[in-house]
């Protein structure tokens, strides 16, 4: 491939096409007709030999050598941005911008109304998307430009991603108004006398409290597990269960809240980003304001 017989503006096509999906939506992006688009998509294919983006159900989905090089050229794209100005200024004001952020249902119930309201104040055309995200793909996520920045607890390592720590949140014991244990003081031994819920976004593997248990060779009957918040709150609203869970993330639910008889490790929230994002103004601003929302809140 001879760089010299290549438009570089047909990478910002494809970089587009691969985030968007849809050949108009493109279109509008890069303000050029469709026809233009497609011809740009039909270079493209001729340079990498391969059709790059088929149809489907879900858009224009992109194929194995796409899903290859989408990286490589995105980084070219902020290199070159870099260098020559491109990315150089972000407008709040009239950034027409979708900031894709990921976190779970309970964080965005606590976080995303605030976030929304902030960031209408100053950028009144952007918008914001939430998306659940699977630790084991969070790291391509940020990569492919999927999602702009995650939430989540400090596990997801990746030398190619950079973060900061934005909060701590202490835990408590939450049950049913009217629970008998609400009645009483909840020892150890009143705490483990019951059944409990467990919220996880992954399939197997301890919470906090199991660890915190484990450490004083105890273990708790966990008679059921949901990998969402909400729907564990419900179960929790209509039963006797027990649920060890984040004291913030409690406050918008009707449940009564007793404090944990053994010492639990908070949950720790750490914000995410892929290197590339470091220094672009518009994640910053966002990275900025995300951690302005969860500092007021927690």
């Amino acid at each position: 491939m001879r760089l010299d017989k290549i438009d570089l503006n047909l990478f910002v096509v494809f970089d587009a096409i691969y985030r968007e999906k849809s050949v108009t939506k493109v279109a509008v992006l890069l303000n050029l007709t469709q026809p233009a688009v497609s011809n740009a998509l039909n270079r493209l294919r001729e340079t990498f030999d391969d059709p790059l983006f088929v149809r489907s159900s879900e858009g224009m989905s992109p194929t194995p050598v796409a899903d290859n090089v989408v990286s490589d050229v995105r980084q070219a794209l902020t290199l070159l941005g870099d260098s020559v100005g491109i990315n150089a200024k972000f407008d709040p004001l009239i950034s027409e911008k979708v900031f894709k952020v990921g976190m779970n249902d309970l964080a965005g119930a606590m976080l995303l109304p605030r976030l929304l309201l902030l960031a209408k104040e100053v950028a009144p055309k952007i918008s914001i998307t939430n998306y659940y995200v699977d630790r084991d793909t969070a790291t391509e996520d940020l990569k492919a430009g999927i999602i702009d920045v995650l939430l989540d607890a400090p596990t997801v390592n990746a030398k190619s991603l950079s973060h900061r720590a934005v909060a701590a949140i202490p835990y408590v014991i939450a049950m049913r108004s009217g629970h008998p244990a609400e009645q009483c003081k909840l020892t150890l031994e009143e705490y483990l006398s019951w059944e409990h819920m467990h919220v996880s976004s992954r399939r197997k593997g301890r919470g906090q409290m199991d660890v915190a248990l484990h450490a004083i060779g105890k273990q708790r009957r966990i008679a059921m597990k949901a990998q969402n918040y909400l729907v564990a709150a419900k179960v929790v609203e209509g039963s006797d269960l027990l649920w060890a869970v984040p004291e913030l993330l409690i406050g918008t639910l009707s449940l009564a809240t007793k404090p944990s008889p053994v010492e639990v490790e908070p949950l720790r929230w750490n914000m995410y980003w892929h290197e590339t994002a470091e220094k672009d103004p518009a994640n910053c601003w966002f990275r900025e304001l995300l951690a302005q929302v969860v500092g007021e809140i927690v």
